[in-house]
Parts: C-alpha cells; structure tokens; sequence
C-alpha cells in the first residue's frame, strides 16, 4: 500500500465534508448535560488499519507544563501497526481547536470531529480553526519600509487575507529565512541594519547594524552565521559583514574589494566565496578563522557565484567577458573556464548540484552547464532579459524583466544530446521593468510543498499562485494599499523531523480544553486527540481583552424561521460584564462562502446583547461579533455557529 501522498490531496477525500456543525465556540448553554471528555493525558495512541498514531503535545517550559503563552512542540509519531516500522512521507494533517462538547454530544465524537475537519479544509474565513498546523504564509516585501503578511489559503470574494503588516525602519532590499521558517533577517541600505523579524508572530523583534551600504543577505548551511554584503564606496568598508545569528552580534568585518558582493558556501560551511564586481575577484574566506584565505581573478566583471556540492565547485559568472570560472573548493584554484556570451548574469542550480541555469540578459537565452562535466549543455531561450531563477524538484523558473512570461524548463529532460522541454505562463499583464526599484530578493517564491511558485508582479501589485501542471496562475493576491516587490514563503506545517515523526511548534493559546483533530489521507484516518492548557497565574487575573460568551437557545434553525443572537461581553479572567457598549455589530455569512452580513446588536439586559439575523438558506451559518470601542474585530477566534434545516428545528 502506498501511503506516501502529500497532503494537498486530502481535500478531496474530505473536502466534501463541510456539514454545518452546530457548536458554539464557548461554552456550552448549560441545558446540555455534560458528556464524558476525552482522555487528555499528554501521550495517547490511536490503532486503527494497521496504523499506529502516538500523539504527544511537549513543553518547552522547565517545570513541564503546559501553559498559556508558553511554547510546545506537537508531535505525531506514525507507524506500522504490526512491524512498528516508522511510515515516512505521509504528510499529515493538523488542526488545534477548543473542545466542542456540544457537538460531541449531538452528532458523537467521532462524527464532530471529521465534520470540523471538514470545514477547516474548506479554508472559509469564518470558519478557522484556532490553530491550524497544516498552514503557511506569504511574506511580501513592500517598496516601502515594510513587509506585508498575506494567509493565501483564506480569501473571500476574491480579496485576499492580509493578516499584518510588519513596520522596518528602511525600505528593504534582500530577506532570507533559515529552514525552520522562525526568523527573517531583512537588509535595509541606508539604515546600514539588517532587521530581524519573528516570522512566527510577525513582527520586528531587533535591527542589527551591518556596516556600510548592506544590500546581500545570505546563510551559511549550517545557519550558524550570517553573511551581509556591503556595498559602500569606501574601498575599506566595501566587503562582507559577518554576524551570529544566536547572539545576533556582528562579529567580524572583511573588506574583500570594491563593487557589488555576491555570496556563496561549501556545503560544510568550511569557506565563503564572495565576488567584488568592480575589483574582477573572488575572495575565498576560511569561516572558522573569519580571514581571507585566497583572493582570486575570475573576470572583469563577476555578477554572481553559486556552489554546486555535487561537484564540490563555486561557478562564478562574468557579464563582461562571458566566461564561466570553476573554482575547487579542495585546492582553492581554478578547476575550469568555460566560455559563454557576454551578458551573464545570475546563476542557479538544481538542489542536486547537477545542473546550472546562467541567465544571458543580453541574448534572452539560459545556458546549462553540467557540474558533471562542467561543459555547456544547452543553450535554451527564455523570458526576455531573465534576471531571476528559481527551482522546484521538476522544474527551473526564469523571470524575465522585459516579459510577463515566467520561463518552466523541465530539469529531467536536461542531459548532453537530449532535447529540453521548456514551457512557461503569464504572470500578470505587463513586464516587471515598468514597476522600477526592484530589490535584489526575488520575485518568485517556491511553495512549501516544492510543487508551485508564486509569482509577484510589481506593476499589477499582485502575487500570483501556479502550481504545476497547470495552463495558467490558479488565483492572484493583490497587495492592497502597499506596492509589492518580492515574496518569501513562511512555512508552519507539521515537518517530519525524522522518520515517521511529524512535529510542529506552537505557542500555547489561552488556559482551556483543546481538541487536536489528526488526518491521515491513506487510509483515510480522522481523529480527534485532545489536551489541557493550563492558566498562568502569574498574571494579572484583571488584565484582558474583552470576550464574547455566545448565549443561543438552540444551534440548529428552521428554514425561514426567525432567529436572534444571544451573547454577553466579558473581560478580564474573572469575566466582569461590560455593559453600555454601543457599536455591537454582529456579521454572519453562509460558509464556506457568501456575502456577509451585519446588523447591530442592542443590549437586553446588564451585559448581554441581542441581534435579529436572517438565515434564509440550508447549511452553516457562522457569526463573530465586533465592538470597536473594545478593540473586538469580526476575524477574532471566537465565533458561533448555527445549521439551518428544511422545515425542522430543535
């Protein structure tokens, strides 16, 4: 049996699942009589077709203890049930959501449980989970001085969910992520800094001075530092600048020569390759002693470096003299010269190291070298003037400036005497060139999923989403009230951290019960495990935003039948009622999409509130209450929901 299947594909097996659960996201009225809860001992284990599924939900505190605003790391161990052989590669799902005993009781558990998944793999606005651990984000750098957060799974109406937007002190110019996705480290020129940002609750946590002019920003494999090229005009301070990424210190200044810097990495973090455009060198630097341990002439104008660890070469491209220069690492001297068409530019390689993709602005072409070998292969036309390349496992995108069209070439139909197959699409209606201030990050962004890019068009200030196999872009985010110039995907899916183990880090939500609904696509496993997060007493037990407790007679309607919204604000831990509120409002919408609807609601009574709404078609009807004088949005995680049936009420 074949249980390696990606997670994108779930959705069909439960996407038809979206029944309109009839649950309140607080607690329950208290007609209910209480159900028996679920075990919540931090290990559980689930058997069921011959999978085991071992769920474990660790705290990063000392003490051991789940605690609201703490950190925890969710842990899936999934294996054979008979061998207890770890399954590798079965892309899970997961969702954190409070408990609904509600809808346990009505429909039984398990039934609850795949009608909440269900949902939650529609993506409607109205209807996320509290914490979804299956998601990721798309960060979109501004030509402002600011990076903008866009969820791309949750759109209505086609306006896309931009989450936040994250304030830097400049306008930036390159941003790279390390592999867990958990910071960013942005360059900012003329402050002289680069920002550091907390990719997990987005925002700007410190800005690190980074010498002269820095534009570059690249880490070493082992992401132990962080390399900033500085572009300055003064011979002695134009170099790299070298800073720790734990402390976040800068540790060292080089001045390697003058003009734009480049850099790259042996893949064992030993040496840096960094290139000085207006010297015509490559400086080659030893990272245990932070010194320089060769400087070597590669052209008369080295535009870009990449290393292939399949060959265990650097490749440095000169637009000037069209050359190629291989560099061993081993002996720290010119292996080859392969000799090209001036205009080169950027370079790429596949993630084996096989093959590289130089980009000739001047000829509209792609160059193809075989680290094999290290001989052209293929010289292939693209995009005009192609300035970016990316690349997934199928396939190398090339971004041209003079062209909406994205180049695909299709890396297994590369090799000496084949005949590559390149496609490409449309992204957005006019050239990148006509937006103007581009930065040097890219402007494609590969999915987590290695299968899809996204693309950004800066003239259209739009983003667009294709995935591969695919005649055009499946849907576009446009970037609304900023002008977008790059994109950088966030990752927060479960990861598998070794074989069979799949985990993901959370901070810990508000003190309660939660559900943690578990899906596995082959065979079709749904199961909710369940946890307790414990209160923090340490803080002020006044201190809190206002909250809404939903107070409805009955979850379910019939069609046509009048129905009102009950609910009471609350605030602090104690739940003091505030009364005398007077912008209530209470949107509601049929999921998993329509147009949404408001009515204010008037208070009836010492904190509690009513609104009339009229839910006149079968299926969910989600509702969230606003009070903007209390700092209470429509997309804050508590709502309720409420299933209209033909003819038939409870």
């Amino acid at each position: 049996m074949n249980r390696t299947i990606t997670f994108a594909s779930c959705a069909l097996i439960v996407g038809a699942a979206l029944i309109g659960l009839a649950v309140s996201r607080t607690s329950p009225p208290t007609r209910l009589s209480h159900v028996a809860l679920p075990d919540t001992s931090n290990g559980q284990t689930l058997e069921r077709d011959g999978i085991s599924v071992a769920f474990e939900v660790k705290p990063l505190a000392e003490d051991g203890v789940l605690r609201e605003g703490g950190f925890a790391d969710v842990q899936f161990r999934v294996t054979d049930k008979a061998s207890g052989q770890p399954l590798a590669g079965v892309a899970p799902g997961a969702w954190l959501d409070p408990e609904t005993i509600a809808a346990d009781q009505a429909q039984g558990r398990d039934q609850s449980c795949k009608s909440r998944v269900g949902v939650f793999l529609k993506s409607s606005i109205g209807a996320r989970p509290l914490l979804d651990l299956n998601s990721y984000f798309l960060m979109v750098m501004n030509r402002d001085a600011s990076v903008s957060v866009v969820d791309p799974s949750v759109s209505v109406g086609g306006i896309t969910s931009t989450m936040t937007r994250v304030e830097l002190k400049q306008p930036p110019m390159d941003w790279v992520t390390p592999r867990d996705n958990k910071r960013v480290f942005v360059s900012m020129p003329t402050a002289g800094e680069v920002a550091v940002l907390d990719s997990e609750q987005f925002k700007l946590i410190d800005s690190v001075a980074a010498g002269s002019n820095p534009v570059r920003v690249a880490l070493q494999p082992d992401e132990r530092l962080l390399w900033v090229g500085n572009n300055a005009q003064v011979a002695e301070q134009s170099g790299v600048t070298v800073i720790d990424t734990a402390s976040l210190k800068p540790l060292k200044h080089l001045a390697t020569g003058s003009g734009h810097h480049e850099i790259a990495f042996s893949k064992d973090s030993r040496l840096a390759f960094v290139t000085n455009r207006d010297d015509g060198t490559l400086s080659i630097v030893d990272i245990a002693s932070l010194s320089i341990s060769k400087q070597l002439k590669t052209g008369s104008n080295p535009l870009s470096v990449m290393y292939s660890p399949l060959s265990g070469a650097a490749y440095v491209t000169d637009g000037k003299d069209g050359t190629v220069t291989v560099i061993d690492s081993a002996s720290q001297s010119v292996r080859r010269v392969i000799q090209l068409k001036q205009g080169l530019g950027p370079m790429g390689f596949s993630a084996d190291g096989r093959f590289g993709i130089v980009l000739n602005t001047l000829e509209n072409q792609a160059s193809v070298i075989d680290s094999a070998t290290d001989v052209l292969i293929h010289d292939l036309d693209v995009s005009a003037e192609p300035y970016q390349v990316v690349f997934t496992k199928a396939y190398a995108y090339v971004r041209g400036l003079a062209s909406p069209k994205v180049t695909m070439i299709n890396l297994s139909s590369l090799g000496e005497g084949r005949t590559p197959i390149i496609q490409g699409f449309e992204a957005g209606p006019q050239a990148p060139r006509l937006a103007g201030d581009l930065p040097l990050a890219s402007s494609l962004a590969v999915s987590k999923d290695d299968n899809a890019v996204f693309v950004v068009n800066p003239v259209d200030n739009t983003t667009y989403f294709y995935a591969e196999g695919m005649n055009a872009p499946m849907s576009g985010y446009p970037n609304r009230g900023q002008v977008a110039r790059a994109a950088l995907v966030i990752d927060r899916s479960l990861r598998e951290v070794e074989p069979g183990l799949y985990s993901s880090r959370i901070k810990l939500p508000t003190a309660g019960r939660f559900d943690v609904a578990f899906l596995l696509n082959q065979p079709n496993i749904i199961h909710c495990f369940s946890t307790v997060v414990e209160a923090d007493q340490s803080l002020d037990p006044h201190r809190g935003v206002a909250k809404v407790e939903f107070l409805l007679d009955k979850s379910t309607a019939a069609l046509g039948s009048p129905y009102v919204v009950r609910f009471r604000i609350v605030q602090g831990k104690q739940k003091v009622q505030r009364s005398g509120v007077k912008d209530v409002q209470v949107r509601y919408f049929l999921a998993p999409t329509s147009h949404p609807r408001e009515v204010a609601a008037v208070e009836v009574a010492d904190g509690i509130y009513e609104a009339p709404v009229n839910l006149d078609q079968n299926g969910a009807w989600y509702l969230h209450v606003r009070a903007a004088s209390l700092g209470r949005r429509f997309d804050d995680q508590t709502f309720a929901s409420v299933r209209v049936k033909p003819g038939h009420a409870h």
